[in-house]
């Protein structure tokens, strides 16, 4: 009897067996949850990326059990839903810790910092990128630019804002991840575990005390040139003519 295309698994070497499937009171409660992410949609396969946040809620990472089940849920094969889960970054694909601690390695953050940042955290981790130190409470990486660039260098955990880092307090940042003490993102709202995040990414409401007011919008360094533009703040800086250096003239 052939597989269904649902339960078919594709790989470059031997076949695998079909991924195991959820215990049944998990597969009902996820069931009902990927029921009211569908709805939202038109096209049902449009649901994909909400459905894969949702499995990663649940364990962690997207395992081949997840892709089975977002797979059956939208009748599509193992192989398209692989293909977007290995696509985007935020998507874990091993079990990876309760905090992904990404540290931004793009040119304004590395030259601010960021490469130094990274260094150090992986000594006093002892960790390297991706990887998980052994109480299973952090993960390390870097990242791609995050659109933080006026205050660089920039730490993320959980994709909440850590601005202005140096190594020494990035280094206490992780030391109190681990240690369960009470960590504040400089803007945004509260931080959650990565399953929890993972919830609020598959569209369900954040419904923790004080979460939505928090979450606010961008910060004064990233707004000022919109005030300036407006008239609202004074122009403190000088135009320099991209020409001066060569004409020794400066623009207004």
């Amino acid at each position: 009897m052939t597989a269904s295309p649902a339960r078919r698994e594709v790989s470059l070497g031997m076949p695998q067996p079909p991924a195991p499937d959820y215990p049944a009171e998990v597969r009902e409660r996820l069931a009902a949850d990927a029921a009211e992410i569908v709805a939202r949609y038109p096209d049902s396969r449009s649901a994909l990326l909400p459905l894969l946040h949702l499995t990663q809620s649940e364990e962690g990472h997207v395992s081949r059990t997840g892709i089975r089940f977002c797979a059956e849920t939208l009748g599509l094969t193992t192989a398209e839903v692989t293909a977007v889960a290995t696509f985007y970054t935020m998507y874990r694909r091993k079990p990876s810790g309760d905090y992904q601690v990404g540290v931004c390695t793009n040119t304004l953050c590395a030259v601010m910092g960021g490469d130094a940042i990274f260094e150090e955290l992986q000594e006093h981790l002892g960790v390297g990128n991706n990887e998980t130190t052994p109480d299973g409470k952090v993960t390390l990486e870097h990242i791609e630019c995050n659109a933080a660039c006026d205050y660089a260098p920039v730490v993320m955990v959980n994709w909440e804002f850590f601005d202005n880092q140096t190594p020494e307090s990035a280094k206490a940042l992780v030391d109190d991840l681990r240690a369960g003490r009470p960590v504040e993102p400089t803007r945004g709202a509260p931080l959650c575990t990565y399953k929890e995040t993972a919830r609020i990414l598959a569209g369900f409401p954040d419904e923790r005390p004080g979460a939505v007011e928090a979450s606010g919008g961008a910060g004064p360094a990233s707004l000022i040139g919109l005030r300036i533009a407006r008239g609202e703040a004074p122009h403190q800086g000088r135009i320099v003519h991209p020409r001066a250096a060569a004409t020794g003239e400066e623009g207004e």
